[in-house]
């Protein structure tokens, strides 16, 4: 079974900066294209940001575009996001996904159709 932990969050004031993790288990991580989520009140769970594998590709939506960084480290199966010049509309839940390809954030299918469990996700809340 696919275990995705996020881990990170906090409280910050407008300006100031967080790194989240992604830790991730139950399948082959190097070789998955993953992606990051956020979700805040009132709306729906949107990705904002992708990386291929050995990070050949990273994708990022206008909104968190030279403001937030994803990376990932292989060898410990996980994933990050540095997020800078946080601003009070970046407040959500962020969580990490495997995606079956970078664009259009889908996620991905495991074998057999089983379905992966989000995990918890980790909050963010940048006062203003």
């Amino acid at each position: 079974q696919v275990y995705l932990v996020e881990s990170g969050g906090g409280l910050v004031e407008t300006g100031g900066s967080l790194r989240l993790s992604c830790t991730v288990s139950g399948l082959l991580f190097g070789e998955t294209t993953m992606g990051w989520f956020r979700q805040a009140p009132g709306k729906f769970r949107l990705g904002f940001s992708c990386i291929t594998p050995k990070g050949a590709v990273i994708g990022y939506a206008d909104s968190v575009r030279g403001r937030f960084t994803s990376s990932r480290d292989d060898a410990k199966n996980t994933l990050y996001l540095q997020m800078d010049n946080l601003k009070p509309e970046d407040t959500a839940t962020y969580y990490c996904a495997p995606l079956r390809r970078c664009s259009g954030y889908e996620l991905l299918k495991m074998p057999g159709g089983r379905p992966f469990d989000w995990g918890q996700g980790t909050q963010v809340t940048v006062s203003s």
